[in-house]
């Protein structure tokens, strides 16, 4: 999900948020949202996404459900919401550092930042084909600039810290989705 609040992304109101919780409990009487269900609301599914999507949509599920029990109960989904549509920049960074590392270790290596990039890039050319950039320049160039003890392993903080300081690696590490936007797109077609 993208980082930013930019100026592009709408102001989504309270009233719209109270709507979303609204459907959740429609949409979900058990009050559990289970993967193929949070796939199938962003448009994901197996006949006409890549497989990196749904690979990072699987990241992005597993990083809401808190407990890891593998649904999604409504006070996650409450705590999601909010982070993806009214968060603080530093809390959706920690939010997308938690994405990334997938084994858990609390430091994303080069393994990790190139399988997000290929992700991140996949998905950007199946958005816009006129895109075409070189995953392994990428990804020296995000340890170049963001991997101040050079260890060949970036921590939370500095993640964080090059994010917020490069405009370039905010570009590379986040989804351009608005959230905001498909949010209220979403709205209109209900």
């Amino acid at each position: 999900m993208g980082q930013t609040q930019g100026a592009t992304d709408k102001e989504v109101t309270l009233r719209d948020i109270q709507e979303l919780y609204r459907k959740f409990a429609s949409e979900c009487p058990s009050g559990n949202l289970h993967l193929h269900e949070f796939k199938k609301i962003f448009g994901i599914s197996s006949g006409s996404s890549t497989e990196e999507e749904s690979a990072y949509m699987e990241n992005v599920f597993r990083s809401f459900d808190t407990n890891q029990d593998g649904k999604i109960d409504f006070m996650e989904y409450v705590a999601a919401v909010h982070l993806v549509l009214r968060g603080k920049l530093e809390d959706k960074l920690k939010w997308s550092f938690k994405v990334y590392d997938r084994d858990g270790n609390g430091c994303l290596d080069r393994q990790e930042v190139r399988h997000i990039v290929k992700i991140i890039y996949k998905i950007k050319t199946h958005n816009d084909p006129s895109v075409t950039e070189n995953i392994e320049d990428i990804c020296d160039r995000i340890f170049e600039l963001v991997d101040k003890n050079r260890d060949s392993q970036i921590s939370l903080e500095e993640f964080i810290e090059g994010a917020e300081k490069d405009p370039w690696v905010m570009d590379q590490l986040k989804l351009d989705i608005r959230p905001c936007d498909w949010f209220l797109e979403q709205q209109k077609k209900s």
